[in-house]
C-alpha cells in the first residue's frame, strides 16, 4: 500500500489528479489494483449546542448540532454525547464504509444525520472496545463546518499495488515509488533529510563486529544513547496506519517508518542487553531462539543468526529475539542496517512460516546505497523525535560488488525488439525520465543502471522494456513476423514419439497430459521397477511434492476425474518423461482402459475391456513399430496389480513394462493399465520395413487345446509360431474356457490361425501338413489334448 500524502515529501504531485495518475502508472507497467481515498462527502465538523433525553428511550439523546451554515437535529445513542462537544457529523448522502446516511425517524423523532466514532468512518478498526468509547471528541479549536478528516491530518489517497513478482523491491517503498512517478511525470525526486550531530564518544569503544558467514555481504551499525521511549509524532503514526502498520512507540515506529521509506529493514537492539559484541554466523542445527512474538523457533545451518558472540539474539532478515527487545526502559540502542542473502531469507521465512515485512524486502534483494541512507535517516529521526545522542563513527563490514551495470546498444536493436521505430531523440528523452545516466558515442548508447533498480540486468532487452513501457505500449504496432521458412520433419526420438502417439489414437485412445509432480502417496503406488523417488525440498503443495517414476497413478487420477462426471468408457494414454532420485530421465508410454471398446467401426462391434484387449493393443503397437516375433508376455506379480491378471512385457527377453488389471484394493472397478519404456524401444528399434499386402487368398483354421490350468497361452503360442514358420501370418486367441466339460484343473484355449503366401496361392494339402505339425508339436511339448468339440 502506497500513501500519496507520504510520496508528496519526495516529489511534487500537488496539482495532479491522483486517479488519472494511477491510470498513467498502470499503463507504464505498474498495475494499481485500487485507488483508495478516505475523503467522504457530506462529512463535517459539528458542535452540539443542545442535548436532551429522548422521551421514548433511556439511552438516546436528541441533539441540536451546529454544522456551520445551519443547525440540524440528530438523534444519538453514544454515551459521551453532551452539550458543547465538537464531533464528526455525517449528513444525509454521506457514504460510510458500511452504509449510506439518510434522513430517518428514530422512535418517532426526526434525525438528519449521524454523530460518528472513528471506526464508523473507517479510520479505526471496528472492535467492541473502540465502539464502546463512543463519539470521537475533537478539540475545542476544531472549525465548525469544515472537513474533519482534513482537520485531523488524515486525508490521504492510497494506491493498492499488484506488483509483478519479477519487479524488484523498488515498488515496495515510498521513495522507490516516487521515482516511478517521477519518470512518468518527468520530474525529479528529492530525498529526505538525514543529517545529525555526533557526540565525541566513538562506537568502536563500545562495540565489536565479526562476520562468519558468506550470506552477509554488507553490515552497518550505529549506536545511539540516552533515548526517550514514548509516543511517536502524529505524522509518523498516521503514515504507518495508512500503510497498514500499528504504531507502537517512537523508537519501533521510526524503524518501520524508515523501512517503508527506503525499503531497507532496520533492526534496533537494546544495547545494554546485547553486550559489546555482534557475531553474524550460520545457525547451528536445532539452535533455538525466542522471537519477538514470544514463540520458540528451531533453526538449522541454512539459517543466518545475529548473536552476542554466544547466543542468538535475532534471526537475520526475519525477526528479532525477545532477549534484546527494545522496551520503554531502553536507553541505548544499536542500529543494524544490513544486506543478507535473499534466497536464504526466503527459505528461512517459508520454513518457519514467519513472513514479515522485513523478510519480504530482504527476500527481493536490497540496494546497498539505501542501506547506508536508511541508517543515517534513522539516526536523524531518533535525534529529532527520541532525543537520542548519536555516537561518532560507524562499524562497517563491506564485501558488496559495487561495479556498475552498463548496457551498450544501438537504437536499431531497441526498435527491432519492440517492433516499432523510436528515434534516438525519443530514446534519450525516455532515459532522462528514467533517471538512467547515459552517454552516446558513434550512435551507440552506453547506459548506467542505477543501484536502486536491482530488477534490471545489463542486457539490451531489459532496457528495451523500460523504454517501451514509458514510450507507451499502445504505440506498439501489430505486425506479422517475417522470417525464412524451410520444410520441417520429425527425426530421432521425436519421430518415434509421434508415430506411437498416432498409432494409439488410431486404436481409439485419447492422449492425456498430466503433471510430472505428484503426491507422496501416489508416488508409492505402481512402483514396479523399484525406483527411488525424488522429493522436492520446498514443494508448492503436498500433492506436488514428488517427481514421479511411473505414469500409471496419474492416469488413475484422470480416470477418477472422468468417472465422477459419469463417463463410463475411458481409453487414454500418456507419453511423458519420468525421473528417479538421481534425475536419470526415462520416457514412458502408459495406457489405461475401462468400459466398452469399439472394436470395429464398420459393424459397430463392441468388446468389453479385459486383459486380452489391452494386451492386443500392446501387440498391435509393437508390431507396428517392427518388433513382431521379438516380444512376449510373462505372468508376474507387481505392486498394486491383480496377481492373477498381470504380465511383464519383454522385448528380446528384456523387461520393458507391465500390463494387467489394477488390484481391486487399489481400484475396485475393472481398470486395465499398461506401461512401456520408450527408452528401451528406442534402443532396439530398427528401420520400419513395409511389405505389400498379399494378393493371394489366405486360409483360416481354428484349433483348441485342453491343457493344465498352469500352462500359459504364451507358451503354446510360441510353439505354434515356430511350427507354422513363414506360412503362418496371424495367430489369435479367441476363446478360453474353464468348466466341467474340460475337467478339474484343466482349461481350453482356442486359437484362430491364418495361413498366407505373398508368392502364390496355398494348397489345402500344404496348409494341412503345417496344421498337423503344429498340433503334434503342441501336444507333445505341453501334454495338451486337441479338443474335438
Amino acid at each position: 500500500m502506497i500513501s500519496l500524502e507520504w510520496v508528496k515529501d519526495y516529489i511534487d504531485i500537488a496539482d495532479e489528479d491522483l486517479k488519472e495518475l494511477a491510470v498513467k502508472i498502470t499503463k507504464a507497467g505498474i498495475n494499481i489494483e485500487k485507488v483508495i481515498s478516505n475523503t467522504i462527502d457530506n462529512l463535517v465538523i459539528g458542535e452540539v449546542v443542545e442535548c436532551v433525553k429522548h422521551p421514548d428511550s433511556d439511552h438516546l439523546h436528541i441533539c441540536q448540532v451546529n454544522i456551520g451554515d445551519s443547525t440540524t437535529q440528530i438523534v444519538c445513542g453514544a454515551p459521551n454525547v453532551r452539550t458543547g462537544l465538537k464531533v464528526i457529523v455525517a449528513l444525509p448522502g454521506a457514504k460510510l464504509p458500511e452504509f449510506e446516511i439518510k434522513k430517518s425517524k428514530i422512535r418517532g423523532v426526526e434525525s438528519n444525520g449521524m454523530l460518528c466514532a472513528l471506526c464508523e468512518i473507517g479510520l479505526e478498526e471496528k472492535t467492541e472496545e473502540n465502539y464502546n468509547k463512543g463519539l470521537h471528541e475533537l478539540d475545542a479549536q476544531a472549525p465548525v463546518g469544515k472537513d474533519p478528516i482534513a482537520y485531523m491530518g488524515l486525508a490521504d489517497t492510497l494506491y493498492e499495488l499488484d506488483v509483478h513478482k519479477h519487479r524488484n523491491n523498488d515498488c515496495y517503498y515510498h521513495i522507490g515509488f516516487a521515482y516511478e512517478i517521477a519518470c512518468i511525470l518527468n520530474k525529479k525526486v528529492t530525498l529526505p533529510n538525514d543529517d545529525y550531530k555526533e557526540i565525541d564518544d566513538d562506537i568502536n569503544n563500545h562495540f565489536k563486529l565479526e562476520i562468519e558467514t558468506t550470506k552477509c555481504p554488507y553490515y552497518l551499525a550505529k549506536m545511539v544513547t540516552n533515548i526517550s521511549v514514548g509516543e511517536s509524532p502524529e505524522f509518523i503514526k498516521k503514515r504507518l496506519i495508512s500503510a497498514g502498520m500499528r504504531p507502537i512507540n517512537n523508537v519501533v515506529d521510526i524503524s518501520n517508518y524508515v523501512m517503508l521509506e527506503y525499503g531497507q529493514p532496520l533492526h534496533f537492539f537494546d544495547k545494554d542487553k546485547l553486550g559489546n559484541k555482534v557475531l553474524v554466523r550460520d545457525a547451528l542445527d536445532n539452535e533455538e531462539i525466542t522471537t519477538l512474538d514470544s514463540k520458540v523457533r528451531v533453526l538449522n545451518s541454512n539459517d543466518i543468526v545475529i548473536t552476542d558472540g554466544e547466543k542468538a539474539v535475532c534471526i537475520a532478515g526475519v525477526m528479532g529475539g525477545e532477549n534484546t527487545e527494545v522496551t520503554e526502559n531502553t536507553k541505548n540502542i544499536l542500529i543494524e542496517s544490513a544486506i543478507f542473502d535473499a534466497v536464504s531469507i526466503r527459505n528461512t521465512a517459508s520454513k518457519l512460516n514467519l513472513k514479515s515485512e522485513a523478510s519480504v524486502r530482504y527476500g527481493k534483494g536490497l540496494n546497498y546505497e539505501y542501506t547506508l541512507k536508511a541508517i543515517n535517516r534513522a539516526c536523524h529521526l531518533l535525534e529529532k523525535y527520541a532525543n537520542a545522542k548519536i555516537l561518532k563513527g560507524m562499524v562497517t563490514y563491506d564485501k558488496v560488488d559495487k561495479s556498475e551495470k552498463k548496457v551498450e546498444f544501438y537504437p536499431e536493436q531497441i526498435n527491432k525488439m519492440l517492433g516499432i521505430t523510436i528515434s534516438s531523440e525519443d530514446m534519450e528523452y525516455e532515459l532522462q525520465r528514467l533517471d538512467f545516466p547515459y552517454t552516446i558515442k558513434d550512435n551507440k548508447f552506453i547506459v548506467t543502471i542505477p543501484k536502486r533498480r536491482l530488477d534490471i540486468d545489463p542486457y539490451v532487452n531489459d532496457i528495451a522494456e523500460e523504454i517501451g513501457r514509458l514510450y507507451g505500449y499502445h504505440n506498439l504496432v501489430s505486425t506479422l513476423p517475417v522470417s525464412t521458412t524451410k520444410q520441417g520433419k520429425y527425426v530421432g526420438d521425436v519421430y518415434t514419439r509421434k508415430i506411437i502417439s498416432k498409432r494409439l489414437r488410431a486404436l481409439g485412445l485419447n492422449e492425456c497430459k498430466t503433471y510430472t509432480l505428484t503426491s507422496r502417496d501416489m508416488a508409492n503406488t505402481f512402483n514396479y521397477d523399484e525406483k527411488i523417488q525424488k522429493e522436492l525440498p520446498n514443494p508448492m503443495s503436498m500433492d506436488k511434492s514428488v517427481i514421479r517414476t511411473t505414469l500409471i497413478p496419474s492416469l488413475i487420477n484422470v480416470y477418477e476425474y472422468n468417472k465422477m462426471r459419469k463417463i463410463e468408457d475411458i481409453f487414454i494414454y500418456e507419453i511423458a518423461k519420468t525421473y528417479d532420485n538421481e534425475f536419470n530421465e526415462e520416457s514412458k508410454i502408459a495406457i489405461l482402459m475401462k468400459g466398452n471398446y469399439l472394436a470395429s467401426s464398420w459393424n459397430n462391434a463392441i468388446v468389453k475391456t479385459n486383459f486380452y484387449l489391452i494386451k492386443g493393443i500392446i501387440e498391435n503397437l509393437l508390431d507396428y513399430l517392427g518388433f513382431k516375433n521379438r516380444y512376449d508376455f510373462v505372468k508376474s506379480e507387481k505392486p498394486n496389480m491383480h496377481p492373477g491378471i498381470c504380465a511383464t512385457i519383454r522385448l528380446d527377453r528384456k523387461e520393458i513394462g507391465i500390463v494387467g488389471r489394477v488390484h481391486p484394493s487399489t481400484q475396485k472397478d475393472d481398470v486395465y493399465v499398461a506401461e512401456l519404456s520408450l527408452n528401451e524401444l528406442r534402443k532396439t528399434n530398427k528401420q520400419l520395413k513395409f511389405k505389400e499386402i498379399s494378393k493371394y487368398p489366405s486360409i483360416n483354421k481354428d484349433m483348441a487345446f485342453i491343457v493344465d490350468e498352469s500352462v500359459e497361452s504364451n507358451e503354446i503360442e510360441t510353439i505354434i509360431k515356430k511350427s507354422g514358420a513363414r506360412l503362418l501370418t496371424d495367430l489369435k486367441v479367441f476363446d478360453v474356457y474353464v468348466g466341467p466339460n474340460v475337467g478339474l484343473g484343466k482349461k481350453s484355449i482356442a486359437y484362430s490361425l491364418t495361413f498366407n503366401s505373398s508368392e502364390r496361392t496355398l494348397t489345402d494339402d500344404e496348409v494341412t501338413e503345417v496344421f498337423n505339425k503344429i498340433i503334434n508339436d503342441v501336444t507333445s511339448k505341453t501334454n495338451a489334448v486337441l479338443r474335438d468339440k
